[in-house]
């Protein structure tokens, strides 16, 4: 990041990058990289924010969904699913952060 002078990073929610969660959010604090997540986990790691799916209500969903296919639903006549609730979640980080962004969180860590 120091090397290339990131001036901001976006992470897409991919498995290989939330195993890896915790380095890469030490490492953006480390470089004072600004970074946006796509899971609140990230933030509750100490991320600056995040703005995705609510993984229990997307658990929930996925949950229904093996229901309906256990009950005899055939997988293919199935719709495709997408999230029905994002989250947008902000670590203050002892930064000043403008009343707008935080009226439009869902969640505030200080």
């Amino acid at each position: 990041m120091a090397e290339r002078r990131i001036g901001a990073l976006v992470v897409t929610a991919d498995g290989f990058l939330i195993s890896r969660q915790d380095q890469i959010v030490a490492s953006a604090a480390h470089y004072a990289v600004p970074a946006m997540y796509p899971l609140s986990q990230y933030v509750a790691a100490g991320g600056l924010m995040s703005y995705g799916a609510n993984l229990r209500d997307a658990f929930l969903q996925t949950g229904n969904y093996v229901g309906r296919i256990l009950k005899g639903a055939k997988p293919a006549d199935l719709p495709v699913l997408q999230p029905t609730k994002l989250e947008f979640v902000i670590n203050l980080l002892g930064l000043i952060v403008p009343p707008t962004l935080l009226a439009l969180a869902d969640e505030v860590i200080e």
